[in-house]
């Protein structure tokens, strides 16, 4: 069936950038068939939404997030990195079952649909992945993730504890499962926890199977100084060199945070094309620091955005994310830093690339996926309207100014209803299998 979205200002982010005034987006079998300037003529098509005064984008791309942590916002504050985890995530992870998973699940993609996200890379605890895959299936989100690989590491929980074995086993299992499904919309990654975490066994056996397979591999990387002294002592090497000696590094690999970086692990990710995610909130409440990514971008590294968890943030908002990411950098590099472009960019083109699906979307373009939002710029902390939309959406934007988001050309928000979860519902669970979670942890 076909959609036309009619009379938007459509950032297309296309590769020149184009801003149409007064655009129409014609969609079809859940991909763009046609962007038009000026008004096109409406008769035959059966379905229309009227975007006049509002502002049309690609979908936003989280490149790194913890659906599973979701149920454990605003219980882990005031805590560093190692201490968060072994201290506060790592215990109330171990505490999942299959159905609060579900719960998490739910509130996440219901979030990040309701501030115009439309896809994500995830990375779950080590157990019940299956119900984020079942959650994202339901609601019409599209996601590529996969379950924590956690085969080592001090402080970890007996029941995140796996055995190589048994990690890759499960992995392969997910794999086979659901990777491909619901018209390419669900695709698995594999997701070793990070170097402290994996054996080196693990992580070889990682990039074997993801580069046999064409699947992406999702890890963190470089967060905390206090983490890259640890893997220095076990290693013998700065974090992402070493993941580059045992084949965590390519095209196909997206390292989250990368704050603590040499000047050679620079040159690694250059060469090797390896995606960054930059995630500002994530790495300034656990005071892990500041990403340089002015100067990543200025080298040609790919680089992401992303909200991390909940509980680091402690929102999933990737406007505000922009906005932050836009901001930081400019006391060190400089007020011309960061441009609303660029950061624009790193949500929708730049997350494309963390999930490998840079040719599916990310963009406004015929032939990808119609992953869209419609944003309402006429509300008073964004007036007046400015000549650079994309810095009016950057600077001024905030979720609340989401209308309408899309997914393969489905609706699944309208005029801030989410259509394909129910909003009550998700927070009486969340509610419900939280104090379940805490009581067992």
């Amino acid at each position: 069936m076909e959609l036309v979205i009619t009379n938007g200002t459509v950032v297309t982010m296309n590769p020149g950038r184009e801003v149409l005034p007064s655009a129409d987006v014609v969609i079809e079998d859940g991909r763009i068939v046609k962007v038009t300037p000026g008004p096109l003529r409406k008769k035959g098509f059966r379905r229309t939404l009227d975007a006049s005064g509002r502002v049309v984008l690609p979908g936003l791309v989280h490149g790194h997030l913890h659906a599973c942590q979701t149920l454990f916002r605003n219980r882990a504050d005031g805590l560093e990195l190692l201490d968060w985890l072994r201290e506060r995530i790592w215990p109330l992870e171990a505490a999942h079952d299959a159905e609060s998973m579900r719960a998490s699940a739910d509130l996440t993609f219901g979030e990040l649909i309701k501030s115009g996200a439309t896809a994500a890379l995830d990375m779950g605890t080590v157990r019940h992945y299956d119900a984020v895959f079942e959650s994202a299936r339901d609601c019409g989100f599209r996601l590529t993730g996969g379950k924590a690989m956690m085969d080592a590491g001090q402080g970890v929980p007996a029941r995140l504890r796996e055995t190589t074995g048994d990690s890759i086993a499960e992995s392969l299992r997910l794999l086979d499962r659901w990777h491909g499904t619901e018209g390419g919309r669900l695709r698995y990654a594999f997701a070793p926890r990070f170097a402290l975490c994996c054996s080196e066994e693990l992580l070889r056996a990682v990039a074997r199977e993801a580069r046999e397979r064409s699947a992406r591999v999702h890890t963190h990387a470089s967060e905390n100084s206090s983490e890259c002294d640890l893997v220095r002592q076990k290693t013998g090497k700065d974090n992402v060199a070493y993941l580059h000696s045992v084949g965590v590094t390519g095209p196909h690999v997206t390292l989250a945070h990368c704050v603590w970086l040499t000047s050679e692990e620079q040159r690694i990710l250059r060469e090797s094309r390896t995606v960054v995610c930059h995630c500002p909130s994530s790495n300034l409440k656990l005071a892990s620091g500041v990403a340089k990514v002015p100067e990543l971008l200025a080298d040609g590294v790919p680089v992401s955005l992303g909200a991390d968890g909940a509980p680091c943030n402690n929102n999933l908002d990737m406007l505000l994310e922009m906005r932050l990411a836009a901001l930081i950098h400019k006391p060190r590099a400089g007020a011309a830093a960061m441009e609303p472009m660029q950061v624009l960019e790193m949500a929708t083109l730049g997350g494309a690339r963390a999930l490998g699906l840079e040719e599916e979307i990310g963009s406004i373009e015929p032939g990808k996926r119609a992953d869209l939002m419609v944003m309402d710029m006429g509300s008073l902390h964004a007036l007046p309207s400015a000549a650079d939309v994309a810095g009016q959406v950057v600077y001024a934007g905030k979720s609340s100014d989401v209308r309408h988001v899309l997914i393969d050309g489905r609706l699944v928000m309208r005029d801030r209803r989410l259509l394909t979860l129910d909003e009550d519902e998700v927070a009486l669970a969340a509610s419900r299998h939280v104090e379940r979670i805490a009581s067992r942890a």
